[in-house]
């Protein structure tokens, strides 16, 4: 299957914004070097502050991260952003990383950004950050898909049998490749969690269309079991953002005596908006009701500096303490 890569050239400038301690903002400015082309590391990340720097650098790639996109999508719907007002048109691609990514987002970016190219790919600290897993700037008619294996990458995806799941079923997905790591540093125990005849074990949940992309489907240790339902709260999340006043959605389980576990939706509103439980009930009507969130909350998402939502603060700070403990269990990777 073909895939083309981010056909970085000498001429391009790529912009890298995420901190240096981030494999995928190290990997990436990676092929800066190899093609022996210009980068840019920028400190900040405000909407303005991307557009200035693509404008007055002449940045041709720009890899940013969800909520970063989200950022500039809703100051530009806002009208505080214009593009008439940057040189934008050496921009030609768009890339996003370290997390799962809403169709609906890049729809948007395109309603903006037509001519851009766009690309992901998907990767672990342990495997040697990104790459094992990649879209290609071809598969646009893919997006929301982290791609299919990389250049001597393999992949499976397995129940809690260990063996293989049928394609298009849920399982965690394992990789196996040349950039594998060795081991946990003075961690056997963890490694052992996790590498199994060179499989690396990712703690990401995931499934494979008919065409062969991986898409990922959530984190192992934020699946919510409810009333002996696996529920994935990416998938309610993605949804939820579907609604024209949401500009961020974490979705967490909480305790519940008779389910077991229930799904709370937290939600971070657009600025200018105001929003009802009542109006989010009735959006969600269009989700199975087993999905269905069962409590809501209305308030700023933590995200760290790799966009990645906080989900141990928010489950802690609504008193899911029982569920804390899954963060802390040995042997979850960390992510791209």
């Amino acid at each position: 299957m073909e895939q083309k890569h981010h056909l970085t050239s000498r001429e391009d400038c790529f912009l890298c914004i995420p901190p240096l301690y981030h494999t995928g903002a190290k990997f990436h400015w990676m092929g800066s070097l190899v093609a022996g082309s210009k980068a840019v590391l920028l400190k900040g990340a405000k909407p303005d502050i991307i557009l200035s720097a693509v404008s007055s650098e002449r940045c041709t790639i720009v890899w940013l991260l969800v909520p970063w996109v989200q950022d500039i999508l809703d100051a530009l719907d806002a009208g505080r952003l214009k593009l008439e007002d940057y040189h934008l048109s050496q921009w030609r691609l768009m890339h996003i990383g370290a997390q799962p990514v809403p169709p609906t987002l890049i729809k948007r970016w395109k309603e903006y950004f037509p001519d851009h190219d766009y690309d992901t790919n998907y990767g672990l600290s342990e495997s040697t950050g990104p790459g094992c897993v990649h879209l290609g700037v071809e598969n646009i008619h893919k997006v929301g898909a982290i791609g299919v294996p990389g250049y001597r990458w393999e992949c499976r995806i397995v129940g809690e049998d260990h063996n293989d799941v049928k394609q298009g079923e849920v399982g965690e997905l394992l990789v196996k490749g040349p950039g594998v790591m060795t081991c946990y540093y003075n961690n056997p125990e963890a490694t052992d969690e996790v590498l199994k005849d060179g499989w690396l074990y990712t703690g990401d949940m995931a499934m494979q269309d008919e065409d062969g992309f991986y898409y990922l489907v959530d984190r192992k240790k934020d699946v919510i079991v409810s009333g002996g339902e696996n529920i994935y709260p990416v998938q309610i999340e993605n949804f939820i953002r579907k609604h024209d006043k949401v500009k961020d959605v974490a979705v967490i389980g909480m305790p519940d005596p008779r389910l077991g576990e229930k799904t709370a939706a937290v939600i971070e509103i657009k600025d200018g908006f105001t929003c009802t439980r009542e109006e989010i009930d009735e959006f969600c009507l269009g989700l199975p009701r087993y999905k269905r969130p069962k409590e809501i909350f209305f308030e700023e998402i933590p995200r760290n500096q790799t966009g990645k939502i906080e989900k141990p603060k928010i489950r802690k700070k609504h008193g899911a303490d029982m569920l804390v403990a899954k963060e802390n269990q040995i042997g979850h990777p960390s992510e791209e």
